[in-house]
């Protein structure tokens, strides 16, 4: 079977959760004797090109860095993408699998493929779920999980409060009828985006019925991205959960608290990427709020630093000050983050955002080390709160830095009870072996 995998980023310019996904994927594929390409969109390259990246050939096809909104939305294909459509007209997959609805991977191209009569499956493993959320955070108003369910108007309002517009002006602008907005979304700059903004929901909607229309399955990570689309009407014949599982093979579970319990100070940590999104400002204020008599350690990896991230770290110096029990930390090669989690005692993920995973969660899973988490997308399926880690509200300071307390103050209580009850993790090979029985389905 000759399986193509579609993704809107890549190595070696890219490293993300979704590109260690398709990695770990392909390498499993191929072991099972299958022929197994990666084609992804560039948006800094002049030409298309071809490599190989862990044995896998690899085919770049050139965008431009600034799309125009006509192209950013899929109304039209992006200049550089009929490389792709011939790329595949070449190649003939059996199975085209899109990990990524973006400029250069979206429905024109989704289109290009089922015009060859492959089989189309995508994965979703961001929180858009395709064209459902106008935001791509599944959060009403950035601060409460959202039912998943699209009204025009609702979703309107709830976008038009990311640009910095009150919510009490957002929810009238943002009932602007859908037949208004269409005509006048063609004003030029944010007026006309903020008065269409319903008909542009409305779209959206549009895109969603014609992406299940064009696909064979439509995959998620968790059941609760399942029953959003669901309850907004999409076919729930195709609708397919592969759970997401640790890529590291030979991963070693830390010892049984009874032989080695967690002793104080408690080591709490974050490691992933240094974004709002993410929860770290909530987490901040935690810190801030818990009395400086309570022992504990935080240490706060990320990635390398742009600029951006360099002044999202700063702001964070400042509101936690000068309290010595934090310290920020370069992030760690893919291949010792098993070693760094079970280091931990304990991994905070206080994401403001749906998660589909994280993958880092189940990782620290897979090594011994629970959880403390927002109550938001994934985090729930995989953390019984209470038993296996716990819960919070996300974005609640003040409920993080109580959870935060009492696993520092009380760790044999929480931390070593939590470890104990830790289910066994699921691997790629698991969903390897899933994703093979869909294809030949």
């Amino acid at each position: 079977m000759k399986i193509v995998h579609l993704v809107g980023w890549y190595f070696p310019d890219s490293v993300g959760g979704t590109e260690v996904y398709v990695e770990g994927l392909c390498k499993r594929l191929q072991a099972a004797g299958h022929d197994v390409l990666v084609a992804a969109p560039d948006a800094r390259g002049s030409v298309p090109q071809h490599y190989e990246h862990e044995g896998v050939p690899v085919f770049r096809y050139a965008i431009p860095a600034s799309p125009t909104r006509d192209e950013a939305h899929h109304r039209v294909a992006v200049p550089g993408a009929d490389a792709l459509h011939a790329w595949l007209s070449r190649e003939r997959p059996d199975v085209v699998h899109v990990h990524s609805v973006t400029t250069g991977v979206g429905l024109p191209e989704i289109r290009a493929a089922e015009q060859l009569r492959s089989r189309v499956i995508v994965t979703c493993h961001l929180p858009g779920l395709g064209f459902l959320c106008r935001t791509g955070e599944l959060m009403q108003w950035g601060r409460v999980p959202c039912d998943g369910v699209v009204i025009p108007d609702k979703c309107a309002s709830c976008s038009l409060t990311r640009f910095g517009m009150p919510e009490r002006v957002a929810r009238v602008i943002g009932a602007v009828p859908v037949s208004i907005g269409a005509v006048l979304r063609s004003i030029p700059g944010q007026i006309g985006t903020a008065i269409g903004m319903s008909a542009s929901v409305a779209e959206y909607q549009r895109m969603q019925r014609e992406l299940f229309s064009l696909l064979d399955a439509f995959v998620v990570l968790n059941d609760t991205a399942r029953r959003m689309l669901v309850a907004d009407g999409a076919a729930a014949g195709k609708i397919i959960v592969n759970r997401l599982g640790v890529s590291q093979t030979g991963i070693v579970r830390k010892p049984d608290p009874a032989r080695a319990p967690t002793a104080s100070p408690v080591r709490f940590g974050y490691l992933g990427r240094l974004d709002s999104t993410k929860g770290l400002r909530v987490l901040a204020q935690a810190v801030t709020a818990i009395p400086r008599e309570v022992p504990f350690e935080l240490r706060i990896l990320g990635p390398q630093l742009d600029d951006a991230a360099r002044r999202f770290v700063a702001e964070l110096r400042t509101t936690i000050g000068d309290d010595p029990r934090v310290r920020f930390a370069p992030a760690v090669p893919a291949s010792d983050v098993p070693r760094v989690l079970a280091g931990l005692d304990t991994l905070l993920c206080p994401s403001i955002t749906f998660e589909n995973g994280p993958t880092v969660a189940l990782e620290a899973m897979a090594v011994g080390t629970p959880i403390i988490a927002s109550r938001v997308g994934n985090l729930v399926e995989i953390v019984e709160d209470g038993v296996s880690g716990r819960l919070v509200p996300a974005g609640d300071a003040g409920a993080l830095a109580a959870a935060l307390t009492e696993a520092a103050v009380s760790p044999s209580a929480t931390i070593d009870r939590w470890r104990r009850a830790l289910p066994p993790p699921r691997t790629m090979d698991d969903i390897a072996r899933d994703y093979l029985a869909l294809y030949a389905a």
